[in-house]
């Protein structure tokens, strides 16, 4: 991991216990909650590991506080500014690629906002959310493909496209140019935990 992506995992895991233990859960209690597996959390709480928006989503829902709130410690206001390379990055390509997280609102309805660029060959998938999630997203450069429940659709620069984020899905950059799109994300009722069983090891 670099600086900053270690900086993160460090800070999510320390977000981790802190919530954890004020609910007074033991590790195996919240992997029961969450269907990710005690290592992982261990390595996650150690801010040891770069987890994936899924294996977040999924301890964040768990826990009732949203992914926002998860790799960003409260503020006392309630206005928040996140000035431009100060998003979570929670996603990234061996080629540059980025998914930055760059604002979202508290549970129990909460909003995403991201930030996503994908050089040619990037593809990321995503599992079925949590029932009634919804996306957004609008091209700003480049084409891309998502695939929604075996459906794809190319957007071109301008385009935009609404789905349903409860069955699974993937972005990829499709064409000879990089892409990039922005986000969004709305789960409502988070903290519900009614998400599928994780596979994560």
């Amino acid at each position: 991991m670099d600086k900053s992506t270690s900086a993160l995992a460090v800070a999510i895991g320390s977000r981790v216990r802190q919530e954890r233990q004020s609910r007074g859960w033991t590790l195996d209690q919240l992997a029961q909650a969450t269907g990710v597996s005690r290592r992982m959390l261990v390595n996650v709480e150690q801010g040891a590991t770069n987890p994936s928006v899924g294996t977040l989503l999924r301890i964040s829902d768990a826990l009732g506080i949203g992914l926002p709130a998860l790799v960003e410690l409260p503020r006392p206001r309630p206005v928040t500014v996140t000035r431009r390379g100060e998003g979570a990055a929670l996603w990234s390509s061996d080629a540059g690629g980025r998914g930055v997280l760059v604002a979202g609102t508290e549970t129990p309805d909460v909003v995403e906002l991201w930030d996503w660029k994908m050089v040619p060959g990037d593809t990321h998938g995503s599992e079925a959310h949590s029932p009634g999630t919804k996306e957004l997203l609008q091209v700003q450069e480049g084409s891309i493909s998502v695939v929604v429940a075996g459906e794809a659709f190319i957007l071109e620069a301008g385009d935009a496209v609404s789905f349903p984020g409860d069955v699974e899905h993937s972005y990829g950059a499709v064409g000879k140019e990089p892409a990039r799109f922005s986000l969004a994300v709305f789960e409502p009722g988070v903290g519900s935990g009614h998400r599928p069983e994780a596979t994560d090891a």
